[in-house]
């Protein structure tokens, strides 16, 4: 999943339960754990339904798994961004997602049991 370029995510909506809309969203791989970032911050929709929810799903390389989402802060970032530097060179939206503004909004994507919250 962490080489794939087609992730989306769907953090529970409110109610716990029902999964919100999926959302493509870049992922990164580091040292084996899958990280993503909301491209506006924590003003993206999904990270914030994420960060209130800390549970939903993701479907990347034709597998849906059921994920726990823990935000990230501290020096893991900048291995962060040197992953998205790797994965994503050249493209006009790199510089955005390794800003400050992405950088606030980084999520560890974990998995989880279905019908288990964390």
């Amino acid at each position: 999943m962490a080489d794939a370029d087609d992730l989306h995510v769907s953090p529970f909506r409110e109610d716990g339960r029902t999964y919100g809309t999926p959302t493509w969203i870049w992922s990164v791989a580091v040292d084996g754990a899958l990280y993503v970032r909301g491209y506006n911050g924590q003003n993206s929709r999904w990270y914030g339904a994420a960060a209130q929810q800390q549970a939903g799903r993701i479907v990347a390389a034709g597998l849906t798994k059921e994920v726990a989402f823990e935000p990230v802060d501290g020096p893991i970032l900048d291995s962060i961004d040197e992953a998205y530097r790797s994965k994503y060179r050249g493209n006009r939206y790199l510089e955005p997602m390794i800003s400050a503004r992405a950088r606030s909004a980084t999520i560890r994507i974990v998995p989880r049991q279905a019908g288990v919250r964390s």
